[in-house]
């Protein structure tokens, strides 16, 4: 069971990258899924999150009305579009996915890194 994450990249102010991540290894989809983001010396912080039928979504107050998560749950899969994207998004973005308390799946992470 693991989470893969892809999308990332270099991309110039303003511009637009989407991530991607694809669960493998379990057919369950009763799951909250998420994005995180982290930079050098600063805690990794919530981006955005997603319920389970993809009815509810949750973002950081920073990202709202530029970045939106969705997933497809057929495909096993959750997104990430980001738009107009400022060098301040510039961070290595995990994914998240909970069952659980105790059944929580972290992604090795991606790199975003927005020139100015």
């Amino acid at each position: 069971v693991q989470l893969v994450e892809s999308g990332g990249g270099l991309v110039q102010a303003g511009g637009s990258l989407r991530l991607s991540c694809t669960h493998s290894g379990s057919t369950s989809t009763i799951a909250v899924m998420a994005w995180y983001r982290q930079t050098p010396g600063k805690r990794r912080e919530l981006v955005a999150s997603i319920t389970s039928g993809g009815a509810r979504t949750n973002y950081a107050d920073s990202v709202k009305g530029r970045f939106t998560i969705s997933r497809d749950n057929v495909k096993n899969t959750m997104y990430l579009q980001m738009d107009n994207l400022e060098p301040e998004d510039s961070a290595v973005y995990y994914c998240y996915r909970a069952s659980s308390a105790y059944d929580i799946l972290w992604g090795e992470g991606t790199q975003v890194t927005v020139s100015s």
